[in-house]
């Protein structure tokens, strides 16, 4: 013997909604009486074909059953006991309904999540090695100088910022900055960021210690809280 999901209901008080809906009735004045009945026929025409039925859907009925066993005795006195299990039904009934409109909600959540896929955020510390870098900093004060950018531009919000869609590598900011020493010999390390987003920072960062490394400018500070400067190496 197994438990079935009986024609793809997913609970007792599913089933309770097919059927008042199939009647097309109003949730809030149903007749009690004929759900009770068609509900119990439900089941009674699955245990007929001998099918283990899942205990949940045994316990509505005998519920039902109650209701209804109340509603046939010619008792005054058990009239507001009726109305009062009717009551209690249909609030759940419209909280079971409440909660099932949001499942199509949830579902395109569901699969519109699964088409991101998550990273741990890199550290840049390594991207520090022995190499030899033509400055008068080292790198630790080349990251402390870069964090410092990162806070000034947050707490500068709101920045003019340009939007695209297409990547930057680090071998294209390096043209680019190529193509603005041409212009002049010094820059304003900070002057460097143009653009205000997150990968074109880290790319440009990422270019101009490539630079430096292979020796083809020089960045300099004269004094402790000076400008830093970055230098084309003659």
């Amino acid at each position: 013997m197994y438990d079935i999901s009986l024609d793809n209901f997913q609970g007792p008080m599913d089933l309770l909604l097919h059927l008042i809906k199939k009647k097309k009735m109003n949730i809030l004045d149903i007749k009690l009486e004929v759900i009770v009945d068609e509900y119990l026929n439900y089941i009674n025409s699955l245990e007929s074909m001998n099918l283990n039925i899942a205990s949940s859907y045994l316990v509505m009925a005998s519920e039902l059953i109650e209701i209804k066993s109340r509603m046939l005795l010619p008792n005054e006195d058990l009239e507001g006991e009726v109305e009062e299990l009717k009551t209690d039904l249909v609030n759940r009934l419209i909280e079971y309904e409440k909660y099932k409109s949001l499942v199509p909600t949830f579902r395109e959540l569901e699969e519109e999540r699964s088409n991101y896929q998550t990273k741990s955020p890199s550290n840049i510390l390594e991207y520090k090695d022995d190499t030899i870098i033509e400055s008068n900093l080292s790198m630790e004060d080349l990251i402390n100088a870069y964090k410092k950018f990162l806070e000034r531009i947050e707490a500068e919000k709101p920045i003019p910022t340009k939007v695209t869609k297409k990547e930057i590598s680090v071998d294209e900011q390096i043209k680019s900055i190529r193509l603005k020493f041409k212009n002049q010999k010094k820059i304003n390390f900070f002057d460097l960021f143009d653009i205000v987003s997150k990968d074109y920072i880290i790319a440009t960062f990422l270019a101009i210690l490539e630079m430096s490394s292979k020796r083809e400018i020089r960045i300099m500070q004269e004094g402790n809280f000076d400008n830093i400067v970055c230098e084309v190496v003659k």
